[in-house]
């Protein structure tokens, strides 16, 4: 319950303290994956767990859009969020780095895009999005980055780091 308070607290205060023409980017890694054998695997039980505890915790942030890699386990990771808040999810192109990021930027400027993908990409465009190499790839068994860039402009973001 502390967790949840303090996040929602943070959300709150990078929503209100930057200002309002600033986009707000929510990016995570897809949720635990099932180990299935296969190059496109579901989200395991602790994954679907993850997704859901995302969306509670995402159930008062006004979310614009969701983009996703065009994987079972990123989708689903954002699901429960599509599915509470009436929207469809984005596929975007994992190999295309952040080209795509000032389109979706210029898209929804002033509202908040959510973006799920992996361990590689999701720090990379968190770098391109910041205009610096703050972060390194994640963990294979790492799921539990959250992190919140608010900025006008791809490569001037500011940043919020939660784990959830």
């Amino acid at each position: 319950m502390k967790k949840l308070i303090l996040t929602s607290l943070l959300f709150a205060f990078a929503t209100i303290t930057f200002a309002q023409d600033q986009t707000t980017f929510i990016l995570v890694r897809h949720a635990e994956k099932a180990v299935d054998g296969s190059k496109n695997p579901p989200l395991s039980e602790a994954g679907l767990l993850r997704a859901n505890e995302l969306a509670s915790l995402l159930a008062k942030q006004k979310i614009d859009a969701l983009y996703s890699t065009p994987f079972i386990r990123t989708e689903a990771t954002l699901t429960p969020i599509a599915r509470d808040k009436g929207l469809k999810v984005i596929n975007y192109d994992p190999y295309a780095g952040a080209d795509w990021l000032p389109d979706a930027l210029e898209k929804h400027a002033g509202g908040t895009i959510m973006i799920s993908g992996h361990s590689n990409t999701i720090p990379a465009l968190a770098n391109a999005l910041l205009g610096e190499d703050i972060f390194e790839q994640f963990d294979e068994s790492d799921y539990s980055n959250l992190i919140i860039i608010v900025t006008s402009e791809v490569g001037k973001g500011k940043l919020v780091r939660l784990s959830f």
